[in-house]
């Protein structure tokens, strides 16, 4: 994932976009085909990196790990690691992260519907 220079034009209109246009804030925040999928399985509960890999066979770790400190860095995630050997790291949905789910499950529903046609 590369970043948008902050002196570019694109990166101004986006941030101007997003401060006016709550709908374009939260599209830039789950943005991505991975980052929806990834709440999706959270929703279901806590989950390690390993389980999630084995539920997304194709993502690569390194796109996996950026999402997820993505994610984590919004507040929509929360990672907690337990102090034990081997260390084990397991990720969950947090309260914010929680109140997507009836847009989740909108989109899922939206989508359905519209492959139909």
């Amino acid at each position: 994932m590369s970043k948008i220079k902050e002196t570019s034009t694109n990166f101004a209109n986006k941030a101007a976009l997003s401060d006016e246009c709550p709908e374009v804030y939260t599209a830039n925040l789950i943005g991505g085909q991975w980052a929806l999928v990834i709440c999706s399985w959270l929703m279901q509960g806590k989950l390690r990196f390993g389980e999630l890999r084995k539920l997304l066979p194709n993502i690569t770790e390194r796109m996996l790990t950026l999402q997820l400190r993505r994610l984590e860095a919004n507040h929509i995630v929360k990672r907690t690691v337990y102090a034990e050997v081997p260390p084990r790291v397991e990720y969950e949905l947090t309260p914010i992260g929680y109140d997507l789910k009836p847009v989740i499950k909108e989109l899922e529903k939206w989508g359905e519907k519209h492959k139909s046609l």
